[in-house]
Protein backbone atom coordinates (compact mmCIF):
# COMPACT_ATOMS: atom_id res chain seq x y z
CA UNK A 1 0.00 0.00 0.00
CA UNK A 2 1.40 3.59 -0.91
CA UNK A 3 0.18 5.04 2.14
CA UNK A 4 1.46 8.98 0.85
CA UNK A 5 -0.58 8.88 -1.81
CA UNK A 6 -2.94 11.44 -0.99
CA UNK A 7 -6.60 10.89 -0.12
CA UNK A 8 -9.66 12.33 2.08
CA UNK A 9 -8.56 12.20 5.30
CA UNK A 10 -11.86 12.35 8.15
CA UNK A 11 -11.20 13.55 11.18
CA UNK A 12 -14.12 13.45 13.56
CA UNK A 13 -15.63 15.38 16.57
CA UNK A 14 -18.49 15.70 19.22
CA UNK A 15 -21.80 17.21 18.25
CA UNK A 16 -21.10 21.32 17.54
CA UNK A 17 -17.35 21.18 17.19
CA UNK A 18 -16.88 20.95 13.39
CA UNK A 19 -16.83 24.54 12.87
CA UNK A 20 -14.12 25.20 15.55
CA UNK A 21 -12.59 22.08 13.75
CA UNK A 22 -12.36 23.31 10.12
CA UNK A 23 -11.36 27.10 11.70
CA UNK A 24 -7.87 24.63 12.95
CA UNK A 25 -7.63 22.94 9.65
CA UNK A 26 -7.60 26.20 7.61
CA UNK A 27 -4.68 27.37 9.94
CA UNK A 28 -2.90 24.20 8.80
CA UNK A 29 -3.53 24.97 5.18
CA UNK A 30 -4.85 21.28 4.44
CA UNK A 31 -7.74 21.82 1.84
CA UNK A 32 -11.25 20.92 3.70
CA UNK A 33 -12.52 18.59 0.85
CA UNK A 34 -16.24 17.80 2.97
CA UNK A 35 -17.98 18.60 6.16
CA UNK A 36 -20.48 16.86 8.30
CA UNK A 37 -22.00 17.30 11.74
CA UNK A 38 -19.49 15.59 13.14
CA UNK A 39 -16.84 15.76 10.89
CA UNK A 40 -14.06 17.40 8.31
CA UNK A 41 -12.31 15.73 5.72
CA UNK A 42 -9.38 17.08 4.33
CA UNK A 43 -6.99 15.88 1.45
CA UNK A 44 -3.23 14.89 2.60
CA UNK A 45 -0.77 11.85 2.88
CA UNK A 46 -0.23 10.27 5.58
CA UNK A 47 2.45 11.74 6.80
CA UNK A 48 -0.11 14.59 7.21
CA UNK A 49 -2.25 12.64 9.86
CA UNK A 50 0.74 13.04 12.39
CA UNK A 51 0.54 16.96 12.08
CA UNK A 52 -2.84 16.66 12.50
CA UNK A 53 -2.37 14.45 15.71
CA UNK A 54 -0.14 16.45 17.35
CA UNK A 55 -1.90 20.10 16.35
CA UNK A 56 -5.75 19.34 16.57
CA UNK A 57 -7.49 20.69 19.64
CA UNK A 58 -10.96 19.84 19.11
CA UNK A 59 -10.43 16.37 17.19
CA UNK A 60 -11.47 12.96 18.51
CA UNK A 61 -9.66 10.71 15.88
CA UNK A 62 -7.84 11.30 12.60
CA UNK A 63 -8.96 8.16 10.29
CA UNK A 64 -6.67 7.47 7.21
CA UNK A 65 -8.83 5.39 3.73
CA UNK A 66 -7.13 2.28 3.15
CA UNK A 67 -10.18 0.85 0.98
CA UNK A 68 -13.83 1.24 0.33
CA UNK A 69 -15.97 -1.33 -1.26
CA UNK A 70 -19.76 -2.24 -1.49
CA UNK A 71 -20.00 -5.04 1.13
CA UNK A 72 -23.21 -7.28 1.43
CA UNK A 73 -22.06 -9.38 4.47
CA UNK A 74 -19.56 -10.55 6.60
CA UNK A 75 -17.91 -12.85 4.31
CA UNK A 76 -18.26 -10.15 1.91
CA UNK A 77 -16.09 -7.97 4.35
CA UNK A 78 -14.03 -10.74 5.41
CA UNK A 79 -12.59 -11.67 1.42
CA UNK A 80 -12.39 -7.92 0.64
CA UNK A 81 -10.16 -7.39 3.84
CA UNK A 82 -8.40 -10.31 3.31
CA UNK A 83 -7.27 -9.28 -0.31
CA UNK A 84 -5.69 -6.19 0.90
CA UNK A 85 -1.73 -5.90 1.17
CA UNK A 86 -1.32 -5.37 5.41
CA UNK A 87 1.95 -6.76 5.31
CA UNK A 88 2.60 -3.31 4.42
CA UNK A 89 1.45 -2.19 7.29
CA UNK A 90 1.16 -4.16 10.40
CA UNK A 91 4.51 -5.52 12.15
CA UNK A 92 3.34 -9.15 12.08
CA UNK A 93 5.22 -8.99 15.82
CA UNK A 94 3.10 -5.87 16.54
CA UNK A 95 -0.06 -5.45 18.17
CA UNK A 96 -3.49 -4.89 16.26
CA UNK A 97 -6.74 -3.55 17.27
CA UNK A 98 -9.90 -2.98 15.33
CA UNK A 99 -12.72 -0.85 15.68
CA UNK A 100 -16.14 -0.23 14.07
CA UNK A 101 -18.74 1.88 13.51
CA UNK A 102 -21.68 -0.70 11.78
CA UNK A 103 -24.74 -0.11 10.68
CA UNK A 104 -26.05 -3.15 8.36
CA UNK A 105 -29.17 -5.32 8.85
CA UNK A 106 -26.68 -8.10 8.44
CA UNK A 107 -25.16 -7.47 11.84
CA UNK A 108 -26.84 -7.96 15.23
CA UNK A 109 -23.40 -8.00 17.40
CA UNK A 110 -21.45 -5.29 17.42
CA UNK A 111 -18.04 -7.04 17.76
CA UNK A 112 -18.52 -9.65 15.24
CA UNK A 113 -17.02 -7.18 12.28
CA UNK A 114 -14.68 -6.70 14.54
CA UNK A 115 -13.80 -10.02 15.06
CA UNK A 116 -14.06 -10.79 10.80
CA UNK A 117 -11.60 -8.10 10.11
CA UNK A 118 -9.23 -9.04 12.66
CA UNK A 119 -9.95 -12.76 11.37
CA UNK A 120 -9.06 -11.15 8.07
CA UNK A 121 -5.67 -9.13 8.51
CA UNK A 122 -4.76 -11.84 11.15
CA UNK A 123 -4.64 -14.58 7.96
CA UNK A 124 -3.34 -12.12 5.31
CA UNK A 125 -0.45 -12.12 7.32
CA UNK A 126 -0.08 -15.67 8.31
CA UNK A 127 0.00 -16.12 4.41
CA UNK A 128 2.49 -13.53 3.77
CA UNK A 129 5.00 -13.60 6.41
CA UNK A 130 4.63 -16.89 8.99
CA UNK A 131 3.43 -14.90 11.68
CA UNK A 132 0.32 -13.46 13.15
CA UNK A 133 0.23 -10.05 15.76
CA UNK A 134 -1.28 -10.14 19.04
CA UNK A 135 -4.62 -8.00 18.92
CA UNK A 136 -7.31 -6.88 21.36
CA UNK A 137 -9.19 -3.77 22.29
CA UNK A 138 -5.90 -1.68 24.10
CA UNK A 139 -5.26 0.15 21.10
CA UNK A 140 -1.76 -0.08 21.87
CA UNK A 141 -0.21 -0.75 18.65
CA UNK A 142 -2.02 -0.52 14.69
CA UNK A 143 -5.88 0.46 15.26
CA UNK A 144 -7.75 -0.30 11.74
CA UNK A 145 -11.10 1.35 11.88
CA UNK A 146 -14.22 -0.07 9.41
CA UNK A 147 -17.15 2.02 8.75
CA UNK A 148 -19.83 -0.25 7.49
CA UNK A 149 -22.79 1.67 6.79
CA UNK A 150 -25.52 -0.22 4.90
CA UNK A 151 -24.35 -1.12 1.77
CA UNK A 152 -20.86 0.45 1.59
CA UNK A 153 -17.69 -0.29 3.72
CA UNK A 154 -14.54 1.63 4.79
CA UNK A 155 -11.21 0.38 5.93
CA UNK A 156 -9.26 3.50 7.96
CA UNK A 157 -6.31 3.36 9.84
CA UNK A 158 -6.90 5.23 13.16
CA UNK A 159 -3.97 7.11 12.75
CA UNK A 160 -3.53 8.77 16.98
CA UNK A 161 -5.49 5.40 18.43
CA UNK A 162 -6.64 6.78 21.82
CA UNK A 163 -9.22 9.74 21.29
CA UNK A 164 -6.92 12.89 20.72
CA UNK A 165 -9.17 14.18 23.89
CA UNK A 166 -6.84 11.99 25.72
CA UNK A 167 -4.57 14.51 26.12
CA UNK A 168 -3.29 13.08 29.96
CA UNK A 169 -3.14 15.40 32.13
CA UNK A 170 -5.77 15.43 33.98
CA UNK A 171 -5.42 12.68 36.20
CA UNK A 172 -7.82 14.50 38.67
CA UNK A 173 -10.88 15.12 36.71
CA UNK A 174 -12.93 15.38 40.08
CA UNK A 175 -16.92 15.97 39.56
CA UNK A 176 -18.56 15.79 35.88
CA UNK A 177 -15.47 17.80 34.36
CA UNK A 178 -15.38 19.06 30.44
CA UNK A 179 -14.28 16.87 28.06
CA UNK A 180 -10.82 18.40 26.88
CA UNK A 181 -11.86 19.15 22.94
CA UNK A 182 -15.28 20.68 24.50
CA UNK A 183 -13.09 22.97 26.65
CA UNK A 184 -10.95 23.97 23.77
CA UNK A 185 -13.64 24.17 21.40
CA UNK A 186 -15.33 26.89 24.15
CA UNK A 187 -11.86 29.16 24.32
CA UNK A 188 -12.03 28.93 20.65
CA UNK A 189 -15.70 30.45 20.16
CA UNK A 190 -14.82 33.27 23.14
CA UNK A 191 -12.08 34.50 20.60
CA UNK A 192 -9.55 34.23 23.47
CA UNK A 193 -6.00 34.19 21.93
CA UNK A 194 -4.06 35.32 24.97
CA UNK A 195 -3.92 38.96 24.37
CA UNK A 196 -5.86 40.02 27.44
CA UNK A 197 -6.36 38.47 30.97
CA UNK A 198 -8.72 35.46 30.86
CA UNK A 199 -11.09 34.58 34.38
CA UNK A 200 -12.67 31.19 35.13
CA UNK A 201 -14.58 31.09 38.15
CA UNK A 202 -16.59 27.92 39.19
CA UNK A 203 -13.42 26.38 37.10
CA UNK A 204 -13.75 22.30 38.61
CA UNK A 205 -10.56 20.82 37.70
CA UNK A 206 -8.76 23.38 35.50
CA UNK A 207 -9.82 21.68 31.98
CA UNK A 208 -10.90 25.28 30.28
CA UNK A 209 -7.83 27.36 31.95
CA UNK A 210 -5.25 24.06 30.89
CA UNK A 211 -6.93 24.16 27.66
CA UNK A 212 -6.40 28.37 27.26
CA UNK A 213 -3.05 27.93 28.14
CA UNK A 214 -1.81 26.01 25.87
CA UNK A 215 -3.64 28.43 23.20
CA UNK A 216 -2.24 31.41 24.65
CA UNK A 217 1.17 29.38 24.08
CA UNK A 218 0.52 28.20 20.64
CA UNK A 219 1.30 24.80 22.43
CA UNK A 220 0.20 21.95 20.46
CA UNK A 221 -1.77 19.33 22.82
CA UNK A 222 -0.26 16.10 21.52
CA UNK A 223 2.75 17.40 21.94
CA UNK A 224 1.82 15.96 25.89
CA UNK A 225 1.02 12.33 24.23
CA UNK A 226 3.86 10.00 24.37
CA UNK A 227 3.01 7.80 21.44
CA UNK A 228 0.18 7.51 18.92
CA UNK A 229 -1.09 4.52 16.54
CA UNK A 230 0.76 5.58 13.90
CA UNK A 231 4.38 5.55 15.05
CA UNK A 232 3.44 1.17 15.04
CA UNK A 233 2.29 0.84 11.35
CA UNK A 234 5.71 -0.21 9.31
CA UNK A 235 7.64 2.30 7.71
CA UNK A 236 7.28 4.86 10.45
CA UNK A 237 10.32 7.13 10.06
CA UNK A 238 11.03 8.03 13.77
CA UNK A 239 13.57 10.42 13.08
CA UNK A 240 11.13 12.52 11.44
CA UNK A 241 8.79 12.73 13.49
CA UNK A 242 11.27 13.19 16.13
CA UNK A 243 11.63 16.53 13.64
CA UNK A 244 8.05 17.64 13.72
CA UNK A 245 7.46 17.20 17.27
CA UNK A 246 10.92 19.34 18.26
CA UNK A 247 10.10 21.75 15.44
CA UNK A 248 6.23 22.10 17.01
CA UNK A 249 7.57 22.39 20.34
CA UNK A 250 9.93 25.48 19.27
CA UNK A 251 7.25 27.03 17.89
CA UNK A 252 5.36 27.45 21.50
CA UNK A 253 5.78 30.79 23.49
CA UNK A 254 7.60 29.64 27.29
CA UNK A 255 5.10 32.19 28.99
CA UNK A 256 1.57 33.59 28.63
CA UNK A 257 1.61 37.45 27.65
CA UNK A 258 -1.84 38.27 29.96
CA UNK A 259 -2.73 36.10 32.86
CA UNK A 260 -5.13 33.31 33.43
CA UNK A 261 -6.87 33.41 37.02
CA UNK A 262 -9.20 30.49 38.12
CA UNK A 263 -10.98 29.90 40.99
CA UNK A 264 -13.33 27.60 42.82
CA UNK A 265 -15.13 27.42 46.39
CA UNK A 266 -14.29 24.03 46.60
CA UNK A 267 -10.46 23.23 48.07
CA UNK A 268 -10.58 19.74 46.84
CA UNK A 269 -11.51 21.01 43.19
CA UNK A 270 -8.42 23.39 43.40
CA UNK A 271 -6.30 20.93 44.43
CA UNK A 272 -7.18 18.49 41.26
CA UNK A 273 -6.75 21.14 39.26
CA UNK A 274 -3.13 22.14 40.51
CA UNK A 275 -2.07 18.46 40.01
CA UNK A 276 -3.53 18.81 36.70
CA UNK A 277 -2.03 21.74 35.33
CA UNK A 278 1.41 20.30 37.03
CA UNK A 279 1.20 16.98 35.03
CA UNK A 280 0.54 19.99 31.53
CA UNK A 281 3.76 21.46 32.60
CA UNK A 282 1.83 24.66 33.04
CA UNK A 283 2.19 25.07 37.02
CA UNK A 284 3.33 28.82 36.48
CA UNK A 285 1.67 30.01 34.20
CA UNK A 286 -2.42 29.71 35.83
CA UNK A 287 -3.26 31.56 39.09
CA UNK A 288 -5.57 29.07 41.27
CA UNK A 289 -7.49 30.64 44.39
CA UNK A 290 -10.32 29.00 46.46
CA UNK A 291 -13.23 31.57 47.02
CA UNK A 292 -16.85 32.04 45.93
CA UNK A 293 -16.91 33.27 42.14
CA UNK A 294 -18.16 36.50 43.05
CA UNK A 295 -15.03 37.21 45.06
CA UNK A 296 -13.00 36.03 42.01
CA UNK A 297 -9.88 39.03 41.91
CA UNK A 298 -9.82 40.76 38.48
CA UNK A 299 -7.08 42.45 36.47
CA UNK A 300 -7.67 45.82 36.05
CA UNK A 301 -7.10 45.34 32.34
CA UNK A 302 -10.79 44.07 31.07
CA UNK A 303 -10.64 40.67 29.08
CA UNK A 304 -12.95 37.31 28.97
CA UNK A 305 -14.25 35.52 32.10
CA UNK A 306 -16.23 32.19 31.49
CA UNK A 307 -18.39 30.07 33.47
CA UNK A 308 -19.64 26.67 33.57
CA UNK A 309 -21.80 26.45 36.22
CA UNK A 310 -24.19 23.77 37.39
CA UNK A 311 -27.22 23.57 35.21
CA UNK A 312 -28.93 20.70 36.66
CA UNK A 313 -28.85 17.91 34.42
CA UNK A 314 -25.92 16.02 36.49
CA UNK A 315 -25.37 18.23 39.19
CA UNK A 316 -27.57 20.40 41.23
CA UNK A 317 -31.46 21.15 41.00
CA UNK A 318 -33.38 24.52 39.37
CA UNK A 319 -34.68 25.28 42.69
CA UNK A 320 -31.30 25.29 44.39
CA UNK A 321 -29.43 26.72 41.21
CA UNK A 322 -31.65 29.89 39.92
CA UNK A 323 -30.38 31.44 43.73
CA UNK A 324 -26.78 31.18 41.83
CA UNK A 325 -27.40 32.26 38.62
CA UNK A 326 -28.91 35.71 40.15
CA UNK A 327 -25.93 35.75 41.88
CA UNK A 328 -23.88 35.68 38.92
CA UNK A 329 -25.64 38.14 37.11
CA UNK A 330 -25.15 40.69 39.53
CA UNK A 331 -21.24 39.66 39.86
CA UNK A 332 -21.40 40.31 36.08
CA UNK A 333 -23.03 43.73 36.59
CA UNK A 334 -21.61 44.91 39.22
CA UNK A 335 -17.67 43.77 38.96
CA UNK A 336 -17.24 42.99 35.22
CA UNK A 337 -17.47 46.54 33.25
CA UNK A 338 -15.60 46.14 30.42
CA UNK A 339 -15.66 42.49 30.12
CA UNK A 340 -16.88 39.78 28.14
CA UNK A 341 -18.42 37.19 29.93
CA UNK A 342 -19.48 34.02 28.92
CA UNK A 343 -21.85 31.25 30.17
CA UNK A 344 -21.92 27.32 29.21
CA UNK A 345 -25.74 26.21 29.93
CA UNK A 346 -28.13 23.30 28.83
CA UNK A 347 -30.73 25.03 30.95
CA UNK A 348 -32.36 27.97 29.74
CA UNK A 349 -34.46 28.50 32.89
CA UNK A 350 -31.98 28.85 34.93
CA UNK A 351 -30.06 31.38 32.60
CA UNK A 352 -32.95 33.67 32.73
CA UNK A 353 -32.13 34.44 36.20
CA UNK A 354 -29.08 36.07 35.38
CA UNK A 355 -31.19 38.84 34.20
CA UNK A 356 -29.46 39.85 30.99
CA UNK A 357 -29.24 39.81 27.17
CA UNK A 358 -26.92 37.88 25.58
CA UNK A 359 -25.36 39.13 22.81
CA UNK A 360 -24.84 35.87 20.90
CA UNK A 361 -25.57 32.30 21.53
CA UNK A 362 -23.04 29.33 20.34
CA UNK A 363 -24.43 25.65 20.33
CA UNK A 364 -22.17 23.46 22.05
CA UNK A 365 -22.76 19.64 23.86
CA UNK A 366 -21.54 18.67 26.88
CA UNK A 367 -21.66 14.81 26.59
CA UNK A 368 -25.31 14.55 25.09
CA UNK A 369 -26.43 17.61 26.57
CA UNK A 370 -27.48 20.15 24.36
CA UNK A 371 -26.00 23.75 25.36
CA UNK A 372 -25.51 26.97 24.78
CA UNK A 373 -22.34 29.49 25.32
CA UNK A 374 -23.96 32.38 25.85
CA UNK A 375 -21.85 36.14 25.75
CA UNK A 376 -22.47 38.66 27.43
CA UNK A 377 -20.78 42.30 27.10
CA UNK A 378 -20.43 43.77 30.24
CA UNK A 379 -20.12 47.26 28.74
CA UNK A 380 -22.21 50.06 30.80
CA UNK A 381 -25.29 49.94 28.49
CA UNK A 382 -25.37 45.99 28.86
CA UNK A 383 -25.02 46.04 32.81
CA UNK A 384 -28.21 47.72 32.85
CA UNK A 385 -30.44 45.39 30.61
CA UNK A 386 -31.91 43.35 32.31
CA UNK A 387 -34.05 41.05 30.55
CA UNK A 388 -34.22 37.19 29.38
CA UNK A 389 -30.85 35.52 28.32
Amino acid sequence: MDLEHPRDIRISCAPALAPWLEAELAKLELPVVARTRTSVSVRGGWRDTWRLCLELRTAFQVLFPLARFPCGGPDELYAAVRGMAWEDVVPPDGYLTVESRVDHPSIDNSMFPNLRVKDAICDRLVAATGRRPDSGAERRGVVVHLAWLRGEATISLNAAGRKLADRGYRRNPHRAPLQETLAAGIILATGWEGTTPLVVPMCGSGTLAIEAAMIGLDRAPGLLRPTFAFSHVKGFDAGVFKGLRAATRRRAAKTLRAPIIATDLDPEAIEAARRNVETAGLASLIDFRVCDFADTPLPDEAGVLIVNPEYGSRLGSEATLAPVYERLGAFFKHRCDGWSCFVLSGNRTLTGHLGLRATRRVPFFNADIECRLLEYRMWRAAASAATEA
